[in-house]
């Protein structure tokens, strides 16, 4: 019979033993490690685990929005990433442009991270994150998310080269065997629960027998965006151009180049985009570049060379070093179901969505922090298992919305491409009115899906069934592209910096937090908190413009920077706002 272990820092179970673990958490991509530095944070004992050796090679992302930097903040590492993201006093431009060495149809403009932290103190309105983004590659971020991981955590072991092979649970916890990356070994971890963050092709989420919704993204937008013309729109660009129609794939090639100045010409570029449908990212603001750009019918990706495939697109040939080149497929799936008793889900093993908004890994670091809060919260005894369905009903609906939100950005890259023409690559002074033309298109279209504020700041957990929810009045609409303030039941709310220069975030507990803007006494909601175990602190603020921004005396604020519960005396029954809060009630 195998014997139990417990595994201490960096050590991988030998064959014959069981390691016992309170949580194993499978992924390590910036889902996943997020996950283990919200799980350390509330002193859980951690395994994750990682089929590949390393940290991935792919640029699978390139921002952090001002939501998930706020989040990181509060794992009180923002600033560590961001000493390896783009500088702070860099600013950010999108470009849209007939080619790399051609013309300039539009651009937009973006201040410098100092830039945007300067307008957040000046306007201190509650309507701007407490963090602006951050600019960096997943190349980057993975393996500077698993440094950080490693030097502080006293409770989480970092392990690589170990795939989920297959797993058991039972009421108490899961068994699950794991198998090296060459195949040659095989060890057994028992563990309370199991979070799959095993990204798209999750085995974990297979093996729980969970399927996906996923939808076409022509059937989206005239379902759900009301933009059913821009099918014919296209068909209409295809036939005008004599391209061959696109099958959905999409091509990356990610290299270096000592000669970055081919992407120059319209000044320093974050994004260079053309109507043609292909993108130039600059990862790092020097040498590093990644091409996004989509496959005709029928090509076979096996086939590309990646530097004529890049040449053909830029306009021009140039010295480069191709690091990544594979075809790519953009996705519209929410998972039916975010797992069940002692296996959960996150990430892109429960969602994937285009890049348009960044919506891929900023969705998962909320389900990150959302399902660590939870978990810790059973585990530790104060909180029920309802606080882990909570979580999937919470989370799978911003899910939702945020797959529209990527799909209506989607809809405005397939509009331009609709109203290109050949024209716009000629020298005739009729080409240069047709570019004229697109770039007023352009410009009217927007950029959107990197301005959404209400998508990024706005999300509320309206149906949660741990929120108290208030029966008057109406909730504040929220935008897609505009964040209201507001401490509604549900909503992140307002984030404002205090008279001393203090962030009131910065002031919220590890566990609830009860901001008191005015005299109340709250004895009873205390004594009911510690009669259930639940932690809680008080926070007394007394800031008038804070007060009006939270618009109530008392707000309850939960683990995950969300409100609980607020109101302008104590609740009448404190016991079953504690209750409900922790899962045990309604």
């Amino acid at each position: 019979m195998s014997k139990p272990t417990t595994l201490g820092r960096g050590q991988a179970a030998e064959a014959g033993t069981v390691a016992t673990v309170s949580v194993l958490v499978v992924g390590a991509g910036p889902v996943g490690l997020t996950l283990a530095m919200e799980l350390e944070r509330h002193g859980v004992d951690t395994l994750l685990v990682e089929r590949n050796t390393d940290t991935t090679r792919h640029p699978k992302m390139d921002v952090t929005n001002g939501r998930s930097m706020e989040l990181y903040r509060r794992l009180g590492v923002a600033d560590d990433l961001r000493e390896v993201a783009i500088p702070t006093d860099r600013p950010t431009r999108v470009t849209w442009a007939t080619s790399a060495v051609g013309w300039r149809l539009a651009s937009f403009d973006y201040p410098s991270v100092d830039e945007t932290r300067e307008t957040i103190r000046d306007r201190n309105d509650g309507t701007l994150p407490l963090e602006p983004w951050m600019r960096v590659s997943q190349v980057i971020l993975e393996p500077a998310l698993r440094d950080l991981l490693e030097a502080r955590s006293e409770h989480v072991r970092v392990q690589y080269g170990w795939a989920l092979e297959s797993f058991e649970e039972d009421v108490e916890g899961v068994t699950a065997r794991l198998v090296s990356a060459d195949g040659d070994r095989r060890r057994t971890v028992r563990a309370r629960y199991l979070a799959g963050c095993d990204g798209a092709g999750s085995r974990t989420r297979q093996r729980l027998g969970i399927g996906t919704d996923e939808i076409d993204l022509r059937r989206m937008l005239v379902r759900e965006l009301g933009l059913g013309r821009t099918a014919a729109m296209l068909a209409r660009a295809y036939r005008a151009t004599g391209e061959r129609p696109m099958d959905g794939r999409i091509y990356l090639v990610h290299f270096t180049t000592p000669d970055p100045e081919i992407f120059r010409r319209f000044g320093g570029v974050w994004h260079l985009q053309s109507p043609e449908g292909w993108t130039v990212i600059s990862q790092n603001d020097g040498d590093t570049f990644t091409l996004h750009a989509p496959l005709g019918a029928g090509t076979d990706a096996d086939r590309i060379d990646p530097r004529k495939f890049v040449y053909e697109r830029v306009g021009r040939e140039f010295e480069m070093n191709v690091l990544v080149a594979n075809a790519w497929r953009p996705r519209l799936t929410v998972a039916d179901a975010y797992g069940r008793g002692r296996v959960w889900l996150a990430g892109d093993a429960v969602h994937q969505v285009p890049p348009t908004g960044g919506y891929g890994m900023n969705t998962g670091v909320g389900d990150a922090v959302g399902l660590g809060w939870a978990l810790a919260a059973v585990l530790q005894g104060w909180g029920t298992t309802g606080l882990l369905r909570a979580y999937e009903q919470e989370r799978r609906a911003v899910a939702v919305r945020n797959r529209a939100a990527a799909a209506r950005h989607s809809a405005v890259r397939g509009a331009v491409k609709a109203a290109h023409r050949p024209a716009v690559h000629g020298e005739r002074p009729l080409d240069a009115r047709a570019r004229r033309r697109l770039g007023r298109e352009i410009s009217d279209l927007g950029n959107l899906e990197n301005e959404a504020l209400g998508i990024e700041l706005g999300y509320r957990y309206d149906t949660s069934p741990v929120i108290c929810h208030e029966t008057g009045g109406r909730a504040p609409r929220q935008t897609m592209d505009a964040y209201t303030p507001s401490t509604w039941p549900g909503a992140r709310p307002p984030s404002v910096l205090l008279p001393d220069g203090r962030a009131l975030f910065d002031l919220f507990h590890q566990g609830f937090t009860l901001l008191r803007f005015a005299d109340h006494d709250v004895t009873a909601l205390t004594d009911a908190a510690a009669e259930r175990g639940l932690p809680l602190r008080v926070v007394d603020v007394r800031d008038p413009h804070a007060h009006t921004l939270y618009e109530r005396d008392l707000v309850l604020i939960r683990p995950d920077q969300h409100v609980a519960w607020r109101g302008d005396t104590p609740p009448a029954d404190p016991l079953q706002v504690v209750d409900r809060v922790r899962g045990a009630g309604g």
